[in-house]
């Protein structure tokens, strides 16, 4: 019964995440998002200036600046007040943090399940177990060849993120008409892989 508890407790866990994940791409809290986007987009923009370690540097003075200076702030408007209202973040030093046992279990588990998963697909393109398969995968790190030679990786990464942020509103309000390119493209490639299979002996997947 408790093993149960704990499983669905794990679950309810994951799913609050993963609906305030989806809330904050599809802008559900504008501010929240809003916060989020911009925090982020700042944090790669100055990676783009400066390095990692000056990054971490100005943002842990950021940090501190506004923590010592609140907290010295609490302290004289007590002493004024003559109040004894304790530390200004006493609850945050209360707040358990520290990952439990289970935790860690869970995310080595998903890791462990996503590398050997990895590696069998990886495995099966280089080793060409399916040759359509491995030509798609070739095509791909071919045109990141090109991707590679225009954009650098942090560039990449602010793609992404503005990508993540933006992607999931439009396609919510225009789902029709994309769904309705993307079906034509779709056919349009598995025509073209449908050709290939033909022509190219060996190529042609076995029915199930």
């Amino acid at each position: 019964m408790q093993a149960t508890a704990d499983q669905t407790k794990k679950e309810s866990s994951w799913s609050s995440w993963k609906g305030q994940a989806i809330d904050l791409l599809y802008w559900r809290n504008v501010k929240q998002s809003g916060a989020v986007f911009s925090s982020v987009l700042l944090l790669l923009f100055s990676l783009t200036q400066f390095s990692v370690v000056s990054v971490g540097a100005y943002l842990a003075l950021a940090a501190l600046s506004a923590t010592i200076s609140f907290r010295i702030y609490k302290s004289v408007l007590q002493a004024v007040q003559k109040t004894d209202e304790g530390h200004p973040f006493k609850a945050y030093l209360e707040m358990e943090i520290a990952l439990s046992q289970d935790q860690i279990s869970k995310y080595a588990d998903k890791i462990l399940l996503y590398s050997n998963t990895c590696m069998k697909e990886l495995r099966r393109l280089f080793l060409v177990q399916d040759l359509i398969d491995s030509l798609k995968f070739a095509v791909l790190m071919w045109l990141l060849t090109y991707v590679g030679a225009l954009f650098n990786g942090l560039t990449l990464l602010i793609l992404v993120v503005v990508s993540m942020f933006t992607m999931p509103v439009v396609y919510e309000k225009h789902q029709a008409q994309i769904d309705q390119y993307v079906g034509l493209i779709r056919t349009q490639v598995n025509s073209v892989v449908g050709k290939i299979q033909a022509k190219i002996p060996g190529t042609k997947r076995k029915e199930e």
